[in-house]
């Protein structure tokens, strides 16, 4: 059994991008416990290097970061807040960046996003892609779900035909990976 963490990059106790992440999990062909990492759960002060070298690292960022290590797989859907992360992700992302240089523990990544908006939250896609490809031993398949509300539902999954197609290349791309080790 695999054991998956699936995280919305968002602090919203509706974010789309936890629906999101978790929809992709349970999509899985493979045997699987998912993990899901609330970020409201994981809540520190914001980082920086005083605050850290004066107080330590916060245990909250310590088991977020075990969470990562114990997972052989990780599903990350990103919220975008005025194109880039959200402050939540950001912070918690800063922190676990300290605890270890690998940060995601070279564990296989899917990377996701989506919005209410056209282009579904590309820009941060985007930028988390090329920012967390560097170097990394595994390809990182990515997707973006653009009009959220109109392609997708809980009780369905993705509406749109074409864009299911994309998803499920892409989501089988990430198994493929997580099958390998």
């Amino acid at each position: 059994m695999k054991n998956i963490v699936t995280i919305g990059a968002s602090s919203s106790t509706n974010s789309i991008n936890r629906k999101f992440a978790y929809y992709a999990a349970k999509s899985l062909t493979i045997n699987c416990d998912i993990k899901e990492l609330i970020l409201t759960n994981y809540e520190m002060p914001i980082y920086s290097e005083d605050r850290q070298e004066i107080d330590g690292i916060p245990h909250k960022a310590m088991l977020f970061k075990r969470y990562i290590s114990d997972s052989d797989g990780i599903i990350l859907s990103l919220a975008e807040h005025n194109g880039s992360y959200t402050a939540a992700f950001k912070n918690i992302y800063d922190w676990i960046s300290v605890i270890e240089n690998d940060v995601w523990s070279s564990k296989p990544i899917l990377l996701l996003s989506t919005s209410t908006g056209a282009r579904g939250g590309k820009t941060i896609l985007e930028t988390a892609h090329k920012r967390f490809s560097l170097d990394y031993i595994y390809p990182i398949p990515s997707f973006s779900l653009p009009n959220f509300y109109d392609n997708f539902s809980e009780t369905d999954g993705i509406k749109n035909l074409s864009l299911n197609e994309e998803f499920n290349f892409v989501l089988s791309k990430f198994q493929s990976i997580l099958d390998d080790n």
